[in-house]
């Protein structure tokens, strides 16, 4: 490989708030050429970026693709191959239904260097400023990630029985569209209706919105709160808990209270 290829840097940016970055994280937003960045980024961490780092909008929703991933691909090593110091900066962690792996196979194909940031993940943030333990003593005894949209939009199919597991908390990303099929999947495979559960929109900043309902009827009660996306699911007993554990009010967030970020000027 030659000797001036750049590398790429792929960044988990955590769920939202900057106050969340991993000092390595921060570390590199403070010294890239440039910056490929996703949707879910949230502009406090996209205002840390220096004045004059080219930044590239990749972003990515629900029916709307900014740009496709094979061209992100495709962009990340022609970066790197102009000899540029790139950060692929991801919502959540870049390996967790991030599409972290995909871009670090097609760079080691390319003989791309790269290294990868990890990054909080919803499950484990927005879970917890909704006052929600993943795992608690006699209520649940592990964890299950899953994604409620396939590629291409392809019909949901996962395994029910699993995920019915009462003993489990059950977290699902990118639930929105799917919300009727995933739950009506999980009370056909014998989840009791009555199970709590929880629905957070844009969990960890200023504008988090979360509501509480059974199983049974989290969809409608999604509807009527019109909540959109970013929506985080947090299915199991455990949600019962977030009346006793709420801590985060996102009404009383002083916008002047700037997370300060520290001088890390070291580069890795």
């Amino acid at each position: 490989m030659a000797r001036d290829c750049g590398r790429v840097y792929l960044v988990g940016a955590g769920p939202g708030d900057p106050g969340l970055l991993t000092v390595r994280a921060l570390q590199l937003l403070q010294q890239p050429d440039v910056v490929v960045f996703d949707r879910l980024v949230s502009s406090q961490i996209l205002d840390l970026i220096p004045a004059g780092v080219s930044r590239i909008d990749a972003g990515k929703r629900h029916g709307h693709h900014a740009m496709p991933q094979d061209q992100i691909n495709e962009l990340l090593v022609r970066l790197a191959r102009s000899g540029r110091r790139v950060v692929r900066l991801k919502g959540g962690d870049p390996f967790i239904f991030g599409r972290g792996s995909e871009e670090a196979l097609y760079l080691r194909r390319h003989g791309i260097e790269f290294e990868v940031v990890p990054g909080i993940t919803a499950a484990a943030a927005c879970s917890a400023y909704a006052g929600v333990p993943l795992t608690h003593r006699g209520l649940s005894r592990g964890v299950r990630l899953v994604t409620g949209h396939f590629r291409n939009d392809e019909p949901i199919d996962l395994d029910w029985q699993a995920l019915a597991d009462p003993q489990a908390t059950l977290v699902i990303y990118m639930g929105l569209a799917n919300l009727d099929r995933l739950c009506q999947g999980l009370l056909a495979a014998g989840r009791a209706s009555s199970t709590p559960a929880m629905a957070i929109q844009n969990g960890t900043t200023a504008e988090q919105r979360q509501l509480t309902a059974t199983l049974g009827e989290l969809p409608r009660a999604v509807r009527q709160a019109r909540l959109g996306a970013p929506l985080l699911v947090v299915i199991g007993e455990t949600v019962a808990l977030a009346e006793q554990l709420q801590w985060f009010h996102p009404e009383a967030i002083d916008e002047e209270a700037v997370h300060v970020a520290p001088d890390l000027s070291a580069r890795g």
